[in-house]
């Protein structure tokens, strides 16, 4: 490596364009290779007759602790949802809802059949122990499961099956709650501290931040690379290009393939969710809505347009829904089931609604054993001249995928360093 080196990163999501930024701040030039189109990687945001499409049903979390360092959080316009969910269940729709930043559905949240009032008490010290580190202590280590960490709690089986399930189902791709106890706390304490939110352009808008703060000319576009060749790049054009150090900052099977590693067998956590045009919100207000019942492909859903305004055109309405299997594929018959679904939350409004797309995301969330193997953190450099970052290299969330290209940055930057020391 070069004392004033050249960096190529590989990929054009969160991760590369963090750690791209941290270099560039610094006074390292980069280039960012994307074999996409646009850059985000799996966030990214889709115009569609007027409506505003992520790639996926996804949302922010506002109490992430690296994103609040990073992000501009009042450019990105943040939009909130209402803190808690409106859970499904016995026919009809209850609120949960945190105390402290929703009072007045204080006495709805108690008196809901979702969980006793034990198990509502209960939230009260599981949200005070992610706020202050004590979580995974307490529920006996971050290697534990979600499942289990909820059971050392105390919550009852209802409030598991009713509420948590679904809830962290859907936000972990993961029904089973096997999501490491130490990712469990990470996001319990950004859900506690700050807001579930959309950016007013989209979730694609975080990664345009991200973007802007590096020269323009940095990324290449429709730029897949085949393999590495030492210090160089071979792109799939057969064009080479010479670096002295690079970032692998694709996806975990990308970055297996890419170093001659066995790709790992496991497909990590796919996302599968449907977009609607509807003439009017089937619910007013900017809810999460949950299946408590355990019944019916849906796992989620929310009407978007309720929360942004701008995800959807005047006069319309953007309703999303997640499914609770992420392994189904999309289907005729699927979509024929989530009609009949919607219909029996929110009435005969529900047949009517224009399906606008269906998003099957593969590997939208690295496997589970990959983040137990990690335990939390993994390390950036390979070997020499060679590093890694990406959400599978922390804890599988946004905020894992920044702090990993950042991490890698500094990996490369300690690197420069010794090196400048050694030369002087």
């Amino acid at each position: 490596m070069s004392v004033t080196p050249h960096v190529i990163i590989i990929g054009a999501g969160l991760a590369g364009l963090a750690c791209a930024r941290v270099l560039v701040t610094h006074g390292v030039s980069c280039t960012i290779l994307d074999a996409s189109d646009d850059i985000g990687g799996r966030i990214r945001t889709d115009r569609v007759d007027g409506f505003q499409l992520d790639r996926g049903f996804q949302v922010f979390l506002s109490g992430y602790p690296e994103a609040t360092a990073v992000l501009d959080y009042s450019a990105l316009r943040l939009q909130a949802f209402h803190p808690g969910a409106l859970v499904r269940y016995a026919g009809r729709f209850h609120r949960l809802s945190d105390p402290f930043r929703r009072p007045q559905d204080v006495l709805a949240t108690v008196m809901s059949p979702v969980g006793s009032l034990r198990d509502k008490l209960t939230v009260l010290r599981l949200r005070q122990d992610a706020l202050h580190r004590h979580l995974s202590a307490r529920a006996g280590g971050e290697s534990q499961s979600t499942l289990q960490a909820l059971q050392a709690y105390g919550f009852s089986p209802v409030m598991q099956e009713r509420f948590f399930r679904p809830f962290l189902g859907g936000v972990f791709l993961d029904r089973s709650l096997s999501t490491p106890c130490g990712v469990f706390e990470q996001v319990w304490a950004a859900f506690s501290r700050g807001a579930i939110a959309l950016p007013q352009e989209g979730m694609g808008a975080i990664a345009r931040q991200l973007a802007d703060g590096i020269p323009d000319g940095t990324v290449r576009l429709r730029a897949p690379v085949a393999r590495l060749d030492g210090g160089r790049v071979v792109l799939l054009s057969g064009e080479r290009l010479e670096a002295d150090a690079l970032v692998l900052a694709t996806d975990y099977a990308t970055a297996a393939a890419l170093c001659d590693e066995p790709v790992p067998t496991d497909p990590g956590r796919q996302s599968l969710s449907l977009y609607f045009d509807a003439p009017a919100p089937p619910v007013r207000g900017p809810w999460l809505m949950v299946n408590g019942d355990g019944q019916g492909p849906i796992g989620t859903a929310s009407v978007l347009s309720e929360v942004a305004p701008s995800y959807a055109p005047a006069g319309r309405a953007l309703v999303a829904v997640s499914l609770s299997d992420q392994s189904t594929s999309d289907s005729p018959e699927l979509l024929a089931a989530v009609r009949r679904q919607l219909q029996d939350w929110f009435g005969g409004q529900a047949e009517t609604w224009r399906h606008l797309r269906t998003d099957c995301v593969k590997r939208a969330l690295p496997p589970l054993s990959l983040l137990a193997a990690q335990n939390g953190e993994g390390r950036p450099r390979l070997r020499r001249g060679l590093y890694r970052c990406g959400d599978y290299c922390a804890s599988g969330t946004l905020d894992g995928a920044l702090r990993s290209g950042r991490h890698a940055a500094e990996s490369i930057l300690a690197d420069v360093n010794a090196l400048r020391q050694g030369a002087a």
